[in-house]
């Protein structure tokens, strides 16, 4: 990091950027970090939004900060592009190179076009051409929004009649809006999920260990889709042979292919993938961020100076470091959601049971939360705290997790979680 700027901006409040942020603030490299908006659980908080750039890059240029961007809605609007048209130092991928999360369509015809291993796909910006095109499948299906949806915009349908169902929810009634104008309609293929998310400064990476996230409401991977509900890293069931063959046929060959397009990413990539019961990794997505809950899970493991990485990637040396290091055990994160979400929830309600401090395997980063007129923390927003635990052991990381989850309250009731956070079907 360049030694002049000891500060950093970090953009966004969920867990996520509460999580980067604490894991920031233990590097010698830093003397402050900054929150915008930031929640209760983090300090230093600055009350600009993140997609107001032109007060966030004010503040950014007073403080001579190193910027960080969490969220997709202001890497999608761009900026990236405007701090570095301002010479200031930021991280993360512009907005066309946003597009690999913005655009699934854009996504697909990546991976189609380079022979990088994909479920079939057909794109429809026609709601009537795409029912017809469902009922010529014998497949099941995945009805994709083809823009950005906050995580929930892919419905995994079982028939025919769902899959239309899903078309005429994204597409004619709008639940999604914009992000609904197109749509992507791809082969369903069935096996175990895991999210391998890389750093990128254009030309190379360097990889985080693997993770499993828990996008569906309900135990069983049922119900809606959320922005996640949970995570755990490593992932037993992905060796490291088949980590190496993901990094080389999916993650590196997505960076040459967006570089060859002129479009060079550089920031946190984020490959969604399947496992199919032959042991092969297809790719369904990508997000251009850390994911959340991911970064949860990932940052309570990582013994590297991130910072120092977000730092070469930016510079376009991330090719001059060694390997990231991590400690040898299992993190699991459970989010605690306010009932109701992803849909209809109450905000405003009292957090009983947080502690003061934790033993050191225990960490609970902070989303939806705010104080109260008194002081007090309380809810404000659909996932609320993430709870996050280290062990030796998966099980032992899942007992230690469960057991501070069931300490934490609010309203009558009002709080909601899975249940099964790192377990997976064998």
């Amino acid at each position: 990091m360049n030694q002049s700027s000891k500060s950093v901006l970090i953009v966004g409040g969920g867990g996520r950027e509460h999580a980067l942020g604490w894991k920031i603030a233990q590097s010698n490299l830093v003397e402050s970090v900054y929150y915008a908006p930031g929640n209760a659980g983090t300090v230093n908080n600055v009350p600009i939004q993140p997609c107001e750039f032109d007060r966030l890059s004010a503040f950014a240029r007073s403080k001579n900060c190193f910027t960080i961007v969490g969220p997709e809605a202001p890497i999608s609007t761009g900026i990236v592009d405007y701090f570095s048209a301002r010479d200031l130092r930021i991280f993360g991928p512009s907005s066309g190179a946003a597009k690999i999360e913005t655009s699934k369509s854009f996504a697909k015809d990546i991976l189609r076009s380079n022979g990088i291993p994909t479920p079939e796909f057909s794109s429809f910006t026609d709601h009537q051409k795409a029912k017809d095109y469902v009922l010529k499948q014998s497949q099941d299906l995945v009805i994709k929004a083809d823009g950005i949806a906050g995580g929930k915009g892919v419905i995994v349908c079982g028939s025919h009649e769902e899959a239309i169902n899903a078309i005429e929810e994204i597409m004619v009634k709008r639940i999604f809006g914009e992000a609904g104008d197109r749509i992507v309609i791809e082969e369903r293929i069935r096996g175990r999920e895991v999210s391998l998310i890389a750093l990128s400064d254009g030309d190379n990476i360097k990889a985080f260990p693997t993770c499993r996230d828990y996008k569906n409401i309900a135990d069983g991977d049922i119900g809606p889709n959320t922005g996640g509900m949970g995570s755990f890293s490593p992932v037993p069931y992905v060796s490291r042979d088949l980590q190496r063959e993901i990094l080389h046929n999916i993650i590196d060959r997505t960076v040459s292919a967006m570089k060859s397009k002129s479009v060079p990413f550089t920031g946190f990539l984020y490959a969604g993938l399947m496992i199919d019961n032959k042991g092969k990794a297809s790719a369904l997505e990508f997000n251009a961020r850390m994911g959340d809950p991911e970064c949860q899970s990932l940052m309570v493991r990582m013994d590297s100076d991130l910072i120092e990485y977000l730092s070469f990637a930016e510079a376009g040396k991330l090719d001059d470091l060694p390997p990231m290091r991590w400690k040898e055990q299992t993190s699991v994160c459970v989010v605690m959601a306010a009932r109701g979400y992803p849909s209809e929830y109450r905000k405003g309600q009292v957090i009983h049971g947080l502690k003061n401090t934790y033993p050191k395997e225990i960490n609970i980063f902070h989303s939806g939360t705010t104080h109260d007129s008194v002081g007090r923390i309380a809810t404000n927003g659909g996932r609320v705290l993430s709870v996050t635990a280290l062990a030796q052991k998966l099980g032992e990381a899942r007992q230690r997790v469960y057991e501070v989850v069931d300490e934490i309250t609010w309203g009558e009731n009002g709080q909601y979680f899975r249940k099964d956070i790192g377990t997976y079907s064998t």
